[in-house]
């Protein structure tokens, strides 16, 4: 299997840390940057997660060569936002895919959470990462065997 592709609403997708200070408005911190755009940062840390979660050589890395019977995944963040309590919650939906031409052997969506210990920069990117290895584990745990 290979992850291809993970998709972010377009207001996350930036280098500048966003934060949703209170329903329906976003706030976008002018001194805390990701260290690249936070889809790429997610699609790899969700790849590291996967390789450490499935059997040795079940995991091609993003854009390595494949073979032509690989099955493919698709990640869609959906929404990504803090409360006020301090909890990071993700919203997104996977698909894996194979055959020839590509068709849908499994879709499954996912609400997952993570407190965060404060209301920076660190504790968010502390707290994803966290949700990033849940999403790992319910994709693993899904897909091994199929």
């Amino acid at each position: 299997m290979q992850l291809t592709a993970v998709h972010i609403p377009a207001e996350l997708d930036r280098l500048e840390v966003v934060t949703q200070p209170s329903p329906n408005r976003l706030a976008i911190d002018g001194t805390d940057r990701w260290g690249a755009p936070l889809a790429q940062m997610m699609r790899r840390t969700l790849a590291q997660d996967l390789m450490t979660r499935l059997p040795s050589g079940a995991f091609i890395v993003p854009d390595a060569p494949a073979p032509p019977d690989t099955r493919t995944l698709v990640v869609t963040v959906l929404d990504s936002q803090a409360d006020a309590s301090g909890t990071l919650t993700l919203q997104a939906a996977w698909t894996l895919l194979a055959g020839r031409p590509a068709r849908a052997i499994l879709t499954q969506q996912a609400t997952l959470t993570s407190a965060m210990t404060a209301r920076d920069a660190p504790a968010q990117a502390a707290a994803l990462s966290r949700i990033l290895g849940q999403l790992a584990d319910q994709i693993a745990t899904r897909i091994v065997g199929r």
